[in-house]
C-alpha cells in the first residue's frame, strides 16, 4: 500500500516544481542562504499542491485509465489504492502547502503567494474537470502552471521577474504540452482508445507544425533575451548569448525523441533518463554560472 500511495503523489514530478528557483538562478542569489531559504518553502508547498492535484486526476479520471495501456496501471485506476484514501491524502497534501506557506518565514508577500497556490491547483481541478477536453486551452493551462511556478518563487524572494523569463517559460512549456498532446494522439491513432475527449480536434498534421512553429519562437525568444541592452546591462556581460547554443541543441533534441523515437509522452521521464539532454542542461546551468557568478 506505502508504495502505491507514493506512486500516487508522483513525486517524480516533482522535478518540474524546481522553475520556482529560476528567478534566484537569473538574480545571482542561488548562493545566497537568505534567498534560498523561502524559495525552498514554496518549492515544498507547490510539491505538496502538485501532489494533490494528481490524486484529484487519478480519481476523477480513473474510468478513463482504465482504457489506456499504460494509465491503466495508476493506483486509483487499478484498484490497488480506494477512492476514499484518494481523498483523503488530496485533502491531506493542500493542507501540508498551505501550512508550509503559512509558517513559514518570508519577508513579504506571504498572502500573494497563498494566492499564486489557490490559484494553480484551482485551474488544475478545473483542468482535470473540464478545460484538458477543450484543444488549445488544455496545453495553455499546463504552460501558465509553470509560470505560476516561477511567479511564486518571485514572490517568496521579492525578486521581479523579467517579462523575458515569463515569455520563455509559457513558451517552453507550452512547446512541452504540445509534445506531450501528440504522444496522446498517436496512441488514439493506433489503437482506437479515445483517453480523454477532445483528441479529435487534434491530428498529427496540426501538432507537428505546432510543435515545429513552438520550437523556433523558444529559441528566437531566449536569443533575444540573451542580447537584449537590458538584460546584458542587468548581468554584466555581453557573452549571454553562448548559452543559446545548449538551448538550441536540448530543444532539436527533443524534437528528434518526439518525430523519430515517438518518446514524447512523459517530459519528466525523458529529462530523467535521456543522457543527451541532460548534457544539454548541465552545460547551460555551468555556461550560465560562469557568466554570472565569475
Amino acid at each position: 500500500m506505502n508504495r502505491h500511495i507514493i506512486q500516487l503523489m508522483r513525486p517524480c514530478q516533482w522535478l518540474k516544481n524546481t522553475f520556482v528557483f529560476t528567478p534566484l538562478f537569473f538574480d545571482r542569489h542561488a548562493t545566497d542562504w537568505g534567498y534560498v531559504c523561502p524559495c525552498l518553502l514554496v518549492f515544498l508547498a507547490f510539491c505538496l499542491a502538485a501532489s494533490g492535484v494528481y490524486c484529484f486526476n487519478d480519481i476523477h479520471d480513473a474510468r478513463a485509465d482504465r482504457l489506456h495501456p499504460i494509465k491503466r496501471m495508476r493506483p486509483v485506476a487499478s484498484g490497488a489504492v480506494s477512492t476514499r484514501m484518494a481523498y483523503a491524502i488530496m485533502g491531506g497534501t493542500w493542507v501540508a502547502a498551505f501550512a508550509v506557506v503559512a509558517l513559514g518565514r518570508f519577508g513579504c508577500n506571504r498572502m500573494a503567494i497563498i494566492g499564486t497556490l489557490l490559484f494553480y491547483i484551482a485551474i488544475n481541478v478545473a483542468y482535470s474537470v473540464k478545460l484538458k477536453q477543450i484543444p488549445i486551452i488544455d496545453v495553455f493551462i499546463i504552460a501558465i502552471g509553470f509560470v505560476l511556478r516561477i511567479v511564486g518563487g518571485g514572490l517568496s524572494t521579492g525578486i521581479i521577474l523579467s517579462h523575458w523569463i515569463i515569455l520563455t517559460t509559457f513558451l517552453l512549456a507550452l512547446f512541452l504540452a504540445v509534445a506531450k498532446r501528440r504522444d496522446d494522439v498517436a496512441v488514439y491513432e493506433q489503437s482506437g482508445i479515445r483517453t480523454r475527449k477532445g483528441l479529435e480536434r487534434y491530428n498529427m498534421v496540426f501538432l507537428n507544425q505546432s510543435i515545429s512553429i513552438l520550437g523556433s519562437v523558444t529559441i528566437m525568444c531566449y536569443i533575444l533575451y540573451t542580447v537584449s541592452d537590458d538584460v546584458v546591462a542587468h548581468m554584466g556581460s555581453p557573452y549571454l548569448y553562448a548559452t543559446s547554443f545548449f538551448v538550441l541543441a536540448g530543444i532539436l533534441r527533443y524534437m528528434q525523441l518526439t518525430f523519430v523515437d515517438l518518446k514524447s509522452g512523459s517530459p519528466t521521464r525523458i529529462l530523467m533518463h535521456d543522457s543527451f539532454i541532460q548534457a544539454c542542461i548541465v552545460g547551460w546551468v555551468t555556461t550560465f554560472a560562469v557568466i554570472l557568478y565569475l
